[in-house]
């Protein structure tokens, strides 16, 4: 999984996909630039539970054993943010890694119920 198609890669949220053995196999521009203190686009091939905390560690690991997800919003450096991390499927269906999103929400953002 080291290509994605150019609309991932130059997707403006941050997309970062690791395998079942916690490794992060992609990372694209966004991904590289958000974490560039830690290394960016190097930090593909290492192994990503050594910067997570223990309540963190057991969140991953019911993604991958469920194929659950966990998403919610965050504040960091002045910006809201929309975290979504769900488990990904290989072809034959089985749990293959996780998918991180990370997307900056307009403060303005309006909210609309839809019947």
């Amino acid at each position: 999984m080291n290509t994605m198609p150019d609309w991932v890669t130059n997707f403006p949220g941050a997309v970062m996909v690791s395998d079942l053995g916690h490794r992060i196999v992609y990372m694209n521009d966004k991904s590289a630039e958000t974490y560039v203190k830690e290394g960016g686009r190097a930090l593909v091939g290492t192994e990503m539970m050594g910067c997570h905390n223990e309540r963190s560690k057991a969140l991953l690991a019911d993604m991958l054993g469920t194929g659950g997800q966990h998403v919610y919003t965050i504040d960091k450096a002045g910006q809201k943010k929309l975290i979504y991390q769900c488990a990904w499927r290989d072809e034959k269906g089985a749990v293959a890694g996780l998918v991180e999103l990370s997307l900056v929400l307009p403060p303005d953002m309006p909210h609309f119920v839809r019947s």
